[in-house]
């Protein structure tokens, strides 16, 4: 009965995610200019209008209804101070000018007036989405830790969400904190989980109609990377910095050579594997699922007999890259943290989290 009852759920769910999407591509395809009229669809620029950042939620559309969450803008110019405004005043399409400004695309905030310099403070859907997943993520976390305190799931068994979380803690745990750091995996645990539940929870959320795809976005991966490089080379040993400003055993113009090299994977290829690794894989999975949306309406513009025809055949394949997308959420937040994991225990290198113990284990 439960496992009939989770397929029924799952089906509803991803119904309601297809057609979200669907209304919210159909809805691209009458602009002002056009009224009553449809224009040819436009896939490229409906796809990534869905996956950039925005100034409001859009769930769907029907008809001249639009289930749309307005954000506040927050801006301020030298030249005319601070304004602070719902998005809803540049209109349903975007259009209109408020304040002396203006939306472009949907996707950017400009003065009407040249020569006016604007600083945009927005709490735009990214912004709002990564406060609600921190915000769930410490709620969550508190209440996990209220009950450990209390004895539930020490001197008896967990219960509720412990359940869930305790075996991915121990995971993470044994598998990348003590491989990777040694006898010091216990300091640096608590920025290794909070660092994966963060991105888990940030990309699960950006799996929901509507919502935004935070960990597709460059602006957050930069900085979730740049935090990580701050914490390798804060963990770093002089004799790790002695290997990297002077190699020992190697010759004096291969040395020349290699300085720079090594100084730039420090620097450069560390961050920047954590940062586009991230950001592509989930940037990309949003774009196949809006492609395989867009395949509908491309057929339908050819024969509305083909699009018909093809739907089922798009929404399987919808269906099948979800499930991908809900195990490469969880994949991407573990292969961040291992890494992140690795280059701070390479910042070791020489101490003792290499040592092997009496039983012949790394720790």
């Amino acid at each position: 009965m439960g496992s009939t009852r989770m397929k029924s759920l799952l089906v509803a769910a991803f119904s309601l995610f297809v057609l979200g999407f669907s209304a919210n591509v159909f809805s691209q395809k009458i602009t002002p200019e056009h009224k009553g009229a449809t224009e040819k669809f436009d896939p490229t620029t409906v796809i990534l209008n869905h996956v950039q950042d925005a100034y409001e939620f859009h769930f769907f559309t029907v008809g001249n209804f639009h289930a749309v969450i307005h954000l506040p803008v927050i801006l301020y110019s030298p030249q005319k101070g601070w304004s602070v405004f719902s998005s809803s005043r540049f209109g349903e399409e975007g259009t209109e000018k408020y304040e002396g400004y203006t939306l472009v695309d949907g996707k950017k905030i400009v003065p009407v007036q040249q020569g006016t310099t604007v600083y945009d403070f927005s709490l735009t859907r990214n912004v709002i989405q990564t406060f609600i997943a921190m915000a769930l993520f410490i709620i969550v976390m508190l209440n996990i830790a209220k009950k450990y305190k209390k004895g539930q799931g020490v001197t008896s068994a967990p219960s509720g969400a412990q359940n869930f979380m305790e075996p991915i803690i121990i995971f993470l745990r044994d598998n990348i904190g003590k491989v990777n750091l040694g006898t010091r995996w216990e300091k640096y645990m608590p920025y290794l989980l909070s660092l994966f539940f963060f991105i888990l929870i940030n990309t699960l959320f950006g799996l929901l109609p509507g919502a935004a795809n935070v960990t597709g976005n460059i602006a957050f991966t930069f900085i979730l990377g740049i935090i990580s490089l701050i914490v390798i080379l804060c963990s770093t040993t002089g004799h790790f910095w002695k290997h990297i400003l002077w190699p020992p055993d190697v010759p004096f113009l291969v040395k020349i050579i290699l300085i720079p090299v090594e100084l730039f994977g420090v620097f450069v290829i560390k961050p920047g594997a954590l940062i586009i690794r991230l950001f592509a894989n989930m940037i990309s999975g949003h774009i196949v699922i809006l492609a395989f949306i867009s395949l509908i309406f491309i057929f339908s513009e050819m024969s509305k007999g083909i699009g018909i025809s093809f739907s089922p055949f798009s929404i399987l394949f919808i269906v099948f890259d979800y499930f991908i997308e809900i195990l490469v959420a969880f994949i991407q937040a573990f292969i961040f943290t291992v890494l992140t994991a690795i280059f701070i225990g390479q910042g070791f290198e020489g101490s003792d989290h290499d040592v092997p113990h009496s039983d012949g284990a790394f720790l």
